[in-house]
């Protein structure tokens, strides 16, 4: 006679969140890893990378979406990524890959000469408009080809 199994159905298994809370998400194009990204964002930056998500499609509607090392990034098709996001333990690390041709120049340097960042923090308030109007010069600028 066969023994009925005890063990529970399981649920489909969490991306495991790296150092400071960043999802480990499965390199991927298109939206759907994008969504998963941001699902897997812990606390308040979960609902960050939505509306973060939401200004990007807004602002620029054939946005083309992809997850690589860990991250969300934009980019337009034949052009390039413009931007990406990153879970650090206190913030959101956005960054603009030709941000120093961007007006006004995005507030955060890199190591990388053309890249510049903005962090968002959940206690401070975060200017939308400003941020549209990075990604719109972004969106039209030639991208970086990373991959």
């Amino acid at each position: 006679m066969a023994r009925k199994s005890s063990k529970k159905p399981s649920r489909a298994a969490q991306p495991v969140l790296l150092a400071g809370g960043n999802p480990q998400i499965a390199k991927a194009d298109g939206n759907a890893p994008v969504q998963a990204y941001i699902a897997a964002m812990p606390g308040w930056k979960s609902d960050c990378g939505r509306r973060l998500d939401a200004l990007i499609a807004r602002t620029v509607p054939d946005v083309r979406k992809a997850v690589r090392w860990n991250s969300p990034f934009w980019g337009v098709e034949d052009q390039g990524w413009f931007m990406s996001a990153h879970c650090l333990t206190k913030y959101v690390k956005v960054a603009f890959f030709r941000g120093t041709a961007l007006h006004p120049v995005p507030p955060i340097a890199s190591k990388v000469e053309d890249v510049r960042y903005v962090h968002i923090f959940e206690d401070r308030p975060l200017d939308e408009e400003l941020l549209a109007n990075w990604i719109r010069q972004a969106a039209a600028l030639p991208g970086a080809e990373l991959f």
